[in-house]
């Protein structure tokens, strides 16, 4: 699959089976996400890879819409030092984020960010110093439906172009 593909048929998958990742499959994931661009190749980002049920399903209980992640076959937290200017840290995470899910979607694996509201649960769950924060965690796995990974849904989907765009002025 090239990456326009890739992108033309990435969606969010909150549903998936019980097998588990390949290791090779994780590592791939995790390597796009280190080769994310950031702000002055600041490289901001460490992250948690979880496979334990018990901890995913932890996690899962710290964000409104995070339930996915416990039935993951992974999880990633993304964990970084101070926020400082949180606007251009924020896009470097979402960028990170966004090379694993698409890396993991190549490989035909799904997945779904979830935002961490409650922050010193996630943090003592994960052993995360006080120094440190986490705001997001992916889930990934394979999807209980693996024709989500070949078509695009019948509803929902995106605006079209021409009513998005526009050239040179607004």
């Amino acid at each position: 699959m090239d990456v326009s593909e890739t992108i033309r048929l990435k969606r969010a998958i909150r549903r998936f089976t019980i097998i588990p990742l390949l290791n090779d499959d994780v590592l791939k994931i995790i390597g796009a996400g280190r080769r994310a661009q950031s702000s002055k190749n600041s490289q901001p980002w460490n992250f948690i890879a979880i496979t334990d049920g018990a901890i995913l399903a932890a996690l899962s209980e710290c964000g409104v819409y995070a339930s996915h992640l416990a039935g993951a076959a992974l999880g990633i937290v993304i964990v970084h030092s101070d926020p400082g200017e949180k606007f251009q840290l924020m896009f470097d995470i979402g960028q990170s984020a966004a090379y694993m899910q698409l890396a993991a979607w190549e490989l035909g694996i799904g997945s779904c960010i979830a935002s961490i509201y409650e922050q010193e649960k996630a943090r003592q769950i994960l052993g995360v110093p006080v120094e440190m924060y986490l705001y997001i965690a992916i889930s990934f796995g394979y999807p209980q439906d693996p024709e989500l990974l070949v078509r695009r849904p019948q509803k929902g989907g995106r605006r079209p172009l021409e009513e998005i765009i526009h050239w040179n002025k607004w």
